[in-house]
């Protein structure tokens, strides 16, 4: 794995969470909105929507540079619109990243020819 291609899961990864974040917060401040006078959806609705944006554009760098699958691909995707789905994509990111290393580094070091 190259630098750039590390770079854009490392970037899609820390992105992941904090949409994951906003999204369930702004369910949070939707049920309030309902239920009481409090109305942070404005504010929750546009920082989530950033946030959404990012994850989005960081989602196609990180598919075109990792060469995933149609199906990995649209499991981000779907993953980036469940509640919690950001949780376990970023998780899931995390271990992807863990075993290029591996892997490149036993390349380095002759142990396979992957």
């Amino acid at each position: 794995m190259d630098i750039k291609t590390a770079s854009a899961l490392r970037r899609l990864r820390l992105v992941s969470a904090p949409e994951a974040v906003s999204f369930l917060l702004l369910l949070v401040c939707s049920v309030l909105k309902r239920t009481t006078d409090f109305n942070a959806v404005p504010v929750m609705g546009a920082l989530h929507g950033v946030l959404f944006i990012l994850y989005v554009i960081f989602w196609a760098d990180a598919w075109n540079r990792a060469k995933w699958s149609a199906g990995t691909g649209i499991l981000y995707f779907v993953l980036s619109v469940l509640p919690t789905g950001g949780f376990f994509a970023e998780r899931r990111l995390k271990r992807e990243a863990e075993d290029a290393v591996i892997a490149s580094r036993a390349r380095k070091e002759g142990i396979v020819n992957a």
